[in-house]
């Protein structure tokens, strides 16, 4: 049966080219162009200053006028935010920004073809945004161990967090399970006042957040109280077998090899292990004790296990995180 959306999505649109290199995009329910133009035509406002083209909205159309090449990123770019506002009822300013990722420049992997790879969650419908961003949620739902590394705003996290959500949801597992290496990867948490709660949760915040983005707060928060979710620090995960369960260890990076292997080991019968980490984040005093890299490279031949390897074109944060990623990244080791 075809998603709802994508029904949706193919009716409410036409396209027009003509020959002066104008693009008219038509809408047939006047909702669907109000919500993707936004509130003062901002979307649009924003999606022009991106692209440096001219867009301009008439009646029940918006006309697109450059070059061939950015007609298309800014076609792909509105059909995006139309399967979006359809998907959710609403555009977020982030949402804007994704919309021309590389992936949606390219014809061939246009949004209409995308669709399959929706993740529906009680608050909102995430949206792979990039090749690499596909590939990590195909691995995710295909694979029993992912590991993945890459630079901040890639979604590893919050993906991760939504899949293991609808998991959840649809009853196929019993329990997440997130955790954290807290505060450094000797885990001396006896320094920090307060219970173990009040010491761990500043630590845990990230994976709060991406919880309480795809359901309703009171909700997150009964699963949390009966167990269904589970945060904790990843010294916790020692002597357990983990079962019918999804688990996610963020930060990695800051997990030293021995830790890596003691987590990836407490894989039970129908339950997954990610592994998510920046590379270019090593917090520990010694940066050779990190166990991300090393556990890519011993494992990533075994056909159960998948192996992600994000970049700043994957960022999905504001363009200028990509930019800073990249500078950084290409910056020579002194």
């Amino acid at each position: 049966m075809k998603n709802i959306a994508e029904k949706n999505f193919k009716s409410e649109l036409k396209l027009v080219y003509s020959d002066n290199n104008t693009l008219s995009i038509i809408f047939q329910r006047n909702d669907i162009l109000l919500g993707v133009v936004g509130e003062f035509n901002n979307n649009i406002k924003q999606l022009e200053k991106i692209t440096s083209t001219n867009i301009y909205t008439r009646g029940n159309s918006i006309l697109v006028k450059s070059s061939p090449q950015k007609n298309e990123i800014v076609k792909n770019a509105i059909k995006f935010l139309a399967v979006q506002f359809i998907e959710n009822g609403n555009i977020e300013k982030k949402d804007v920004i994704s919309s021309v990722n590389k992936f949606m420049i390219d014809e061939k992997n246009s949004s209409d073809k995308n669709i399959e790879y929706i993740i529906k969650t009680p608050k909102k419908s995430v949206i792979p945004r990039s090749e690499k961003q596909k590939q990590y949620v195909r691995a995710l739902k295909d694979s029993e161990i992912i590991i993945s590394a890459g630079p901040a705003g890639t979604g590893k996290t919050f993906l991760a967090v939504a899949i293991a959500l609808t998991m959840l949801l649809e009853k196929k597992i019993e329990r997440i399970i997130l955790s954290r290496p807290a505060v450094e990867a000797g885990e001396r948490l006896g320094f920090l006042p307060g219970d173990m709660k009040e010491k761990v949760d500043p630590y845990l915040r990230p994976l709060y957040d991406s919880l309480y983005d795809l359901l309703d707060f009171e909700k997150i928060q009964k699963k949390i109280e009966i167990g269904d979710i589970e945060i904790a620090p990843l010294a916790f995960m020692r002597g357990r077998t983990l079962k019918n369960c999804f688990a996610i260890l963020d930060e990695a990076q800051n997990a030293t090899d021995t830790q890596i292997k003691m987590f990836l080991t407490r894989l039970g019968e129908n339950s997954k292990i990610v592994i998510n980490g920046d590379p270019s984040q090593i917090d520990l005093p010694n940066k050779s004790l990190s166990g991300l890299n090393r556990s890519k490279k011993l494992l990533g031949h075994l056909k159960e296990i998948s192996v992600i390897d994000f970049d700043h074109k994957d960022v999905v944060r504001h363009p200028l995180v990509s930019k800073i990623v990249k500078a950084y990244s290409e910056q020579k080791t002194e």
